[in-house]
């Protein structure tokens, strides 16, 4: 009796869902890395870069809060720079600001030397600033100290986003909500969207940001994480000459979070923030939004009840400046005392996706898994962006690995 062969018809390689600037980026990588590789991003919005990657300040971070040898430090590093070589050679609004880190408490001090030692393990040039020397670079800005980090800048990272989208000669396809997965090793990945239709590939990556979890177990994969939304609150400075450019306070250690921070953007306005709440949707850009489904999935999740457990004293200070301004404002005025709450002009919101350990553990570095025909990003909030043209590659080098399989 001959022997059955199933042929199946592949629609691309590397199938990609996820639209934000990390799947683009990897769809990017992987057609310079393997030209002629078929690669179609499945993206359910209606354009790319809708979520974290368009809901941010547009900071391109240096690297320097990230633990030396890590890939946030490693990646954010090496992608300030790809960042700014980026948006120069396809002229995207961008500039090479530097920031000031600014210590307003005595306590912070220790912190603030501790992050000079710090940027300096990762490679980067860290100068120290008293009181005077603060007052060049930021005249309304007060603090007991100060370092400023040089290769810190600012972009627009929804452009960048567009550019890489262009520039990979991927298939993209907005408005294409994934709904099922069929993966079977053998034979690569068939995935069927909302409009019913059905995309085959070889392999998937999954850069779903803050579905990724989800897409991980359609998939048939555990992740061992679950995504915490964050929502992140700004507000646009009225009077944007207060600042000239970046101003950061000194982060506490425990949280990936970087405290109320003045960013000037590429269009000449001042972001304040951001605030940093549980969200209660997985899009809940403000407290109007409840999805009961991801709200119930986030409380069924151990880790989240464990985090909550641990911080929940300051977790209480940032709802507390959620919902009084006079509170959010008193927050800017360490840095900023000339700041009035008629200063600050509401605006929008982002939501970061924070992997959070069944324990209650917030993973503290991007988080990458390749299982059987899938790759699965799991953790990539702030810096993703600054790093997305690293991080890209080293997806696309794992992904064109298990191609070869």
């Amino acid at each position: 009796m001959a022997e059955v062969v199933h042929v199946v018809a592949y629609d691309c390689d590397v199938l990609v869902i996820g639209g934000g600037i990390v799947g683009l980026s990897t769809a990017y990588a992987i057609t310079r890395a393997a030209p002629g590789t078929r690669v179609t991003v499945l993206e359910k919005e209606a354009g790319p870069a809708r979520h974290q990657t368009g809901r941010n300040s547009g900071v391109i971070h240096s690297g320097i809060y990230y633990r030396p040898g890590s890939l946030k430090a490693r990646y954010a590093v090496r992608g300030a720079a790809e960042m700014a070589k980026f948006c120069a050679e396809y002229d995207i609004p961008h500039a090479v600001t530097g920031k000031l880190i600014v210590a307003t408490e005595r306590d912070e001090l220790p912190r603030l030397h501790a992050l000079v030692q710090r940027g300096r393990e990762n490679g980067l040039t860290v100068r120290e600033l008293g009181t005077a020397q603060m007052a060049e670079f930021e005249p309304e800005i007060t603090g007991l100290a100060a370092i400023h980090v040089g290769t810190t800048g600012i972009c627009d990272f929804t452009a960048v986003a567009r550019r890489l989208a262009e520039a990979s000669g991927a298939e993209i396809r907005y408005g294409a909500r994934v709904e099922r997965i069929d993966r079977r090793p053998e034979r690569g990945v068939a995935v069927r969207t909302a409009s019913g239709d059905i995309v085959r590939g070889r392999m998937l990556v999954n850069c779903a940001g803050l579905y990724c979890d989800e897409i991980a177990r359609l998939t048939g994969d555990e992740p061992g994480v679950r995504i915490v939304p964050f929502r992140g609150e700004y507000y646009e400075l009225a009077r944007p000459e207060l600042v000239r450019g970046l101003v950061y306070p000194v982060p506490d250690p425990a949280f990936p979070f970087l405290g109320v921070h003045l960013t000037r953007g590429t269009d000449g306005g001042v972001h304040v923030g951001p605030n940093a709440v549980p969200a209660l949707a997985r899009e809940g850009y403000d407290w109007r939004t409840v999805r009961p489904r991801e709200l119930a999935g986030t409380l069924a999740w151990p880790g989240a009840w464990q985090l909550a457990r641990r911080h929940w004293r300051y977790g209480a200070g940032e709802l507390h400046r959620s919902l009084s301004r006079s509170a959010f404002t008193e927050a800017v005025r360490r840095l900023l005392p000339a700041v009035t709450e008629d200063d600050l002009v509401p605006a929008a919101a982002g939501v970061r996706a924070q992997a959070v350990l069944r324990d209650g553990t917030l993973a503290d570095d991007f988080l990458i898994q390749r299982t059987p025909r899938a790759v699965h990003v799991l953790n990539a909030p702030s810096p993703a962006a600054t790093a997305s043209l690293p991080i890209g590659r080293e997806i696309a080098r794992r992904a064109l690995a298990g191609l070869e399989r």
